[in-house]
């Protein structure tokens, strides 16, 4: 791949010296107290808490009481540019990243037009190297407009940036054009990152089948829509040796499928969201189209299965699947609204209080987690290390607060989340070396 992967817009080199904080890197093995230098973007020392002194020029923090981790790594957001800055744009998007611990993210194709070309592609990487408040890569469509039938034009994309390719929003239903991609990625590289879904079994729903439809008598998506596919698409990359990501799953066949694949030495790997971790279809009971999204919530069963997943190691890292939508979109019946729910400022802090705080799943592992979607596309993994560049995320774990109370980065309020107490608040994130978000309340001392 000739372009660098990761753009950004202009940013200053951090100068910091972050004092008695106590740094958590699964990667790195630590998990102690340090004194942490930050110069000129990189880290440049960890030393044994109050050694180290403030030098003329960096910036004082107090990380006393604070933890100190990765910043976090979202392989699955939708930025909306091209197209829908109504709803969001590479900078309220990337913002809104910053603001939830993440130092990088991977956005979709599907905007207004298709990103599906190698002029769109150079097009939204310079707008991103302008605007971005942090390191943004691009998905280009497998297929041109996401229509399913002719491949785009992936090596030339491959040498314009390009990390992969997907149809999400879409799934690629005909099994030949599947195949066909399969076999250009050997040649230039890249994932290919499925949704997964069969409209022939899903067409007319806009919910999970089961009892809480029925109910409500709404139109309901049956798990096995994603499933088999989810299964096909598995089959087929191991028959042409190629690499896909599953996007994410939302029940336990899935994760069976996607289990059954690595067994079989099949080169698969696999997303979930915060929101199909902690919600189930009773959560659409209230009919709240912040509940709304694609795959559907499903059933407490399913929702055990993902965190179980999560936590074995067979679905390999945290997405956030962020899709802001405007106020007047989501506010119609629920049939009506589209699908999609905003997460990128709620992602840690959600998942920390209701998986983490309970004892269901470690700290460590969800740092590990979050910051694994990386390396599945070939990047880095942000590490806290001497002479790694700063990625990195400032959390007070013990402090309360209420997503939406007071306000958003994001240019869009349709988070599923919105008016929980949660535990877990992102005070500073540095992304690239820079300082990409400082929490209104947290401030600095300059030398």
């Amino acid at each position: 791949m000739a372009a660098s992967p990761l753009v950004h817009g202009p940013h200053v080199a951090a100068d910091m010296l972050l004092s008695d904080v106590h740094v958590l890197d699964p990667r790195a093995g630590i998990d102690a107290r340090h004194d942490v230098r930050v110069h000129s973007g990189e880290v440049a020392e960890l030393a044994p808490p109050g050694t180290l002194d403030r030098e003329e020029g960096e910036e004082a923090v107090d990380g006393r009481g604070r933890r100190l981790l990765p910043a976090f790594f979202d392989p699955h957001v939708h930025l909306r540019t091209p197209g829908q800055e109504h709803k969001e744009d590479l900078e309220t998007g990337t913002r809104a990243a910053a603001a939830g611990g993440f130092g990088a993210v991977i956005a979709m194709p599907n905007t207004a037009p298709v990103i599906d070309s190698a002029p769109l592609l150079r097009s939204l990487r310079d707008a991103a190297a302008r605007e971005a408040r942090v390191p943004v890569g691009f998905l280009p469509a497998i297929t041109r407009g996401l229509e399913g039938k002719e491949l785009s034009e992936m090596a030339e994309l491959r040498e314009h940036g390009a990390l992969g390719f997907t149809d999400d929003g879409r799934p690629v239903v005909d099994a030949g054009v599947l195949r066909k991609a399969l076999r250009y990625q050997r040649l230039c590289g890249g994932v290919l990152a499925l949704h997964e879904e069969d409209p022939s079994l899903s067409h007319g729903g806009t919910m999970h089948e089961g009892p809480v439809s029925a109910a409500l008598g709404i139109g309901g998506i049956p798990s096995v829509s994603e499933s088999t596919m989810v299964a096909r698409d598995a089959t087929l990359a191991g028959y042409e040796q190629g690499r896909v990501h599953f996007q994410h799953l939302s029940c336990i066949d899935s994760v069976e499928a996607v289990a059954a694949a690595k067994a079989r030495g099949v080169r698969v790997s696999a997303e979930v969201t915060p929101h199909h971790l902690l919600l189930t279809e009773e959560d659409v009971r209230t009919l709240d189209t912040r509940m709304k999204m694609n795959p559907p919530l499903a059933t407490a069963e399913d929702r055990a299965a993902l965190v179980e997943g999560l936590r074995s190691g067979t679905i390999d890292c945290v997405a956030s699947d962020h899709a802001p939508h405007a106020r007047d979109e989501k506010e119609v019946p629920f049939e009506q609204a589209p699908m999609g729910t905003t997460g990128l400022e709620t992602a840690f802090a959600v998942l920390y209080t209701e998986l983490v705080l309970p004892g269901v799943l470690t700290l460590e592992l969800l740092v590990e987690r979050m910051t694994a979607g990386a390396a599945l596309y070939e990047l880095p993994t942000p590490r806290i290390a001497v002479g790694e560049p700063a990625n990195l995320t400032l959390i007070d774990l013990d402090a309360e607060w209420t997503p939406g109370e007071h306000g958003w980065e994001s240019r869009s309020e349709n988070c599923c989340f919105a008016g929980r107490l949660l535990r877990g608040r992102v005070l500073l994130t540095v992304a690239a070396g820079a300082v990409a978000y400082r929490e209104r309340a947290f401030s600095v001392v300059a030398a």
